[in-house]
């Protein structure tokens, strides 16, 4: 899934200087539990990675979240941002499966949601058959049926509307169909997708052509909810999704506001996954960063959604203050930074062009416009994070991992690929920040060998989708280069690798394997993956792939991602849940 992006004013000496101060910032032991109920948990720095921080079941209130960017889209089958899942599972999407709502590995487990139980796989791992749960409503009072799921699903498959968010399902329940999606579904009840049946309204079934081992992981998506036809209004079903879950929408002011209430439809019996604290949830969008950190800082609001890390300049006010710092967090997030080389742009159509920046890349000084390796993470050698089963740090094809730039090899690649004095690219980027100034850094990098790279700033809410997701826009804008951020769309090595490297899953829009890589040896390794049950061969058939994307030299990864974030001390049900590497929003309360 995508990874947020946040503007940030950002200067080399003030990178240098947050590092320098995290060294003697110290943690707070002092326990943070504000009075609110007595009970403890784990206090200072980075508490929310450890454990529940301030644990409540008082309700009420007014839970305030700000971002700066836009959604890249509020309709759950479109949406594929890390933060805007986590807001939509906490507060009103359900699925079939949910991961579970804990700290720490348990956090990565599934568990029912609208199912009565995780089901077991059935005909060798190709049938699924889920039971929903009495009692679950949508927000008009409508019961949710076996039929809404498969509705919903079909959706995903009418590209005309739905032209973004994670196609997996697509691949997996299409089968030769070629089916048309909803909206031209010639079925009268617009349920003619074969390979998922509805024998009664409380029983799904699905049927795939061969074993899938990570297929219960798609029934967690938002992707995978119940849309009720009658209510899906296409392209503006994302200004007012209905409501399954705890909060349905009061009003949506789009790029401005969200206010969630209480859906009195929801029925908690129902629901083992969601604490339902507050009394309202309000989201503002559009806020400048600088406001952000400051209204953070103050207590005016409770915590930045985007989850990507303060700005610099306000680093050294939490780090060197114990009692902001305790305040503070700072997870390794599962997501990677790095930059997709396109081989379909020139020059990069030749692999020695590719290595050529390989070696000429700064890590070091790209690393320092993401924070540093406490705010931003540390060096990448590879394609797999360290929070993904089948990651190896040593697997480093490019001997990348002192961050240092490899000048004269980068020369011989030049060389080789006809191009010895240079040539002339471009980086498409985000018009944030931070990007801009990680975009900087490449900017420079390619500079000391001659490449000559002008920067394309593009806005952030498009720019997954329909700018580097386009393949024609990238191919007419001669984006060489393209930054980017990657984490898992679940916890897998599929589930964070597949779509970024498949070259089945190039589309012509919403594409997520930026640089167009087709290489039919990881194609059969990915699907000789799918079919291996076994977590420890799955992951050895995973690091092969990940081994050959690496020799391909189309990915660049340069930091594991971490980010420093405050939260208000206000703030109740605080803990980072591994399956987004945030904070999970959905449990959170606030004291009065």
């Amino acid at each position: 899934m995508y990874a947020n992006s946040k503007r940030t004013a950002l200067v080399a000496g003030a990178a240098a200087a947050a590092l320098a101060l995290s060294a003697c910032g110290g943690g707070s032991s002092t326990d943070n539990n504000s009075g609110d109920q007595g009970k403890k948990g784990p206090s200072g720095f980075d508490a929310a990675v450890k454990g529940v921080v301030n644990p409540s079941d008082k309700k009420g209130g007014t839970l305030k979240l700000t971002i700066h960017d836009n959604p890249d889209s509020l309709d759950p089958q479109i949406a594929y941002y890390a933060n805007e899942w986590n807001l939509m599972k906490g507060f009103f999407v359900r699925t079939l499966l949910a991961n579970d709502t804990k700290p720490g590995a348990d956090g990565l487990k599934l568990v029912p949601d609208l199912a009565t139980e995780v089901p077991t796989p059935e005909d060798g791992g190709k049938k699924y058959t889920f039971h929903l749960k009495p009692g679950v409503k949508f927000e008009d009072g409508s019961p949710v049926t076996s039929k809404d799921i498969k509705y919903g699903i079909e959706r995903i498959f009418a590209t005309e509307v739905v032209n973004a968010g994670p196609k997996y399902l697509v691949d997996l329940l299409d089968q030769g169909q070629k089916y048309p999606g909803a909206y031209k579904d010639p079925d009268p009840d617009k349920l003619g997708l074969k390979s998922v049946q509805t024998p009664d309204d409380t029983t799904i079934v699905f049927t795939l052509d061969k074993p899938n081992s990570d297929f219960l992981y798609h029934m967690q998506m938002p992707v995978s909810s119940p849309v009720q036809r009658a209510k899906d209004n296409g392209t503006q079903y994302a200004n007012h999704p209905q409501s399954t879950g705890p909060y349905k929408f009061e009003s949506y002011d789009q790029g401005k506001k969200l206010t969630l209430v209480r859906n009195d439809q929801w029925d908690p019996k129902t629901d083992p996954v969601r604490k339902a604290l507050p009394d309202r949830v309000e989201i503002t969008y559009g806020t400048a960063v600088e406001e952000i950190d400051n209204e953070l800082l103050a207590g005016e609001v409770d915590l930045d959604i985007a989850q990507t890390g303060v700005q610099q300049g306000s680093q050294p006010k939490i780090l060197l203050n114990p009692d902001k710092k305790q305040n503070a967090d700072a997870p390794v997030t599962g997501f990677i930074r790095y930059v997709a080389i396109s081989t379909k742009v020139a020059p990069f159509d030749n692999i020695h062009c590719r290595k050529a920046v390989q070696y000429a890349l700064d890590k070091t000084a790209m690393q320092t416009a993401r924070g540093g390796e406490q705010a931003g993470g540390e060096i990448a050698t590879n394609m797999l994070p360290p929070t993904i089963n089948g990651h190896d740090d040593a697997d480093d094809v490019f001997n990348t991992k002192s961050g240092k730039p490899q000048i004269d090899k980068a020369k011989e690649e030049l060389a080789a690929c006809g191009k010895p004095n240079g040539f002339e690219t471009v980086i498409a980027t985000r018009n944030t920040g931070k990007e801009m100034k990680t975009a900087e850094a490449l900017q420079q990098s390619m500079a000391a060998v001659g490449i000559t790279a002008r920067l394309d700033p593009q806005d952030a809410s498009l720019y997954f989708r329909s700018i580097i997701g386009a393949p024609s826009n990238v191919h007419n804008k001669g984006y060489g280069l393209m930054l980017a951020g990657w984490g898992a769309d679940y916890p897998s090595p599929a589930g964070f690798l597949q779509v970024i490297v498949d070259s089945r899953a190039i589309f012509e829009s919403g594409n997520n394997n930026y640089a167009e890589l087709s290489d039919p040896s990881v194609d059969a390794l990915i699907d000789q993956a799918a079919a291996e049950p076994d977590p420890a061969k799955n992951a050895e058939i995973w690091k092969q792939i990940n081994r050959k994307v690496s020799e391909s030299a189309t990915y660049m990864p340069f930091t594991y991602d971490k980010a420093l974030n405050y939260r208000n001390p206000r703030l109740t049900n605080v803990y980072i849940t591994q399956y987004y590497g945030q904070v999970d929003f959905g449990n959170l309360g606030v004291m009065s």
